[in-house]
């Protein structure tokens, strides 16, 4: 269950829905053993009781187990709506061969396993969830529901999404980001996976987007899903390469010791702004690195959803 964790060893992603509760159920179980063992396995079915309430719902199997009143949850109750959004342009298809290649962990391959995993987690607590996916536009985009249908519904959206990859698919994460504010009306988690790769003469749009996000008082998570070694600190052996842009093909050949100094100052800096921008913001910012697996994406989703249920 670890090594699907560390999703080292994820190399067939047939089976979204048998891998989003092997990662799930794996995550429940380490909760006994970390910092938040409080949120017990309970958790996924249940609520605590609040004073004052009918008892007749009380499940009076677990108080014995915990000393604590818990209240049976039922279908119809949705505590949460969250918005999960994907970056599905060509530059999350990154890495495309290698150790991480066809059969291994690539960004967009890594966001919807993290998505689905996500909405296991959110049908177990009977949370409303949509998703919505965009490249240079958006492609798809659903409202939020809770139901086991609609889960297995947005399952072929990722599984479909993972099984045609796409070159040169540019991106528009601002355009896209500005239409999502749009469309969510009620006070949601929006919960982003992008690597934020825009042209450069579009930062200034895409962090006006960011802040369009938070209206409606959303709560917004923003996973900047990177290969952390290669796209940041541009670990190459030093010899010739091709490097190709995988949005618009455009193809540049040199050493990498030639200019890892420059890229890696510059990642840096556009890394460093778009933190303090989510920060300025009020965004929760968190590094989601695809070989550091998936622990990170729902302890980061079960603190925030605390913070919105208190």
């Amino acid at each position: 269950m670890d090594s699907l964790l560390d999703n080292f060893d994820v190399r067939n992603l047939g089976n979204l829905d048998l891998l989003a509760k092997q990662v799930v159920e794996g995550f429940i179980i380490g909760l006994h053993k970390s910092p938040f063992h409080g949120f017990s396995v309970e958790f996924a079915e249940h609520r605590l009781y609040n004073p004052g309430e009918s008892t007749k719902n009380i499940d009076w199997k677990v108080y014995a187990r915990t000393d604590k009143l818990f209240v049976k949850r039922f279908e119809e109750e949705t505590n949460l709506r969250c918005q999960i959004v994907i970056d599905a342009s060509s530059s999350m298809y990154f890495p495309e061969d290698g150790k991480n290649g066809k059969d291994g962990i690539n960004k967009l391959r890594f966001s919807a396993l993290s998505a689905a995993a996500l909405m296991n987690l959110l049908k177990r607590q009977r949370d409303a969830f949509g998703l919505s996916i965009f490249d240079k536009e958006i492609n798809t985009h659903t409202k939020c529901k809770s139901s086991t249908a609609h889960y297995r519904l947005l399952l072929t959206y990722l599984d479909k999404l993972i099984q045609n990859p796409e070159r040169n698919k540019t991106t528009s994460a601002a355009e896209a980001l500005h239409q999502i504010a749009e469309s969510v009306h009620r006070r949601s988690m929006i919960i982003i996976f992008s690597d934020m790769f825009e042209q450069s003469e579009e930062t200034d749009q895409l962090f006006s987007a960011l802040q369009h996000l938070k209206h409606n008082k959303h709560e917004v998570v923003l996973f900047h899903v990177v290969d952390k070694s290669k796209e940041i600190d541009f670990e190459f052996e030093n010899r010739p390469y091709i490097f190709i842009d995988m949005e618009t093909n455009e193809q540049v050949r040199l050493q990498s010791n030639q200019v890892k100094d420059y890229y890696v100052e510059q990642m840096a800096k556009f890394k460093e702004q778009l933190k303090i921008k989510c920060l300025q913001y009020q965004i929760d910012f968190v590094e989601a690195d695809i070989n550091e697996g998936f622990r990170p994406i729902l302890q980061s989703y079960l603190v925030k959803r605390s913070k919105m249920s208190t």
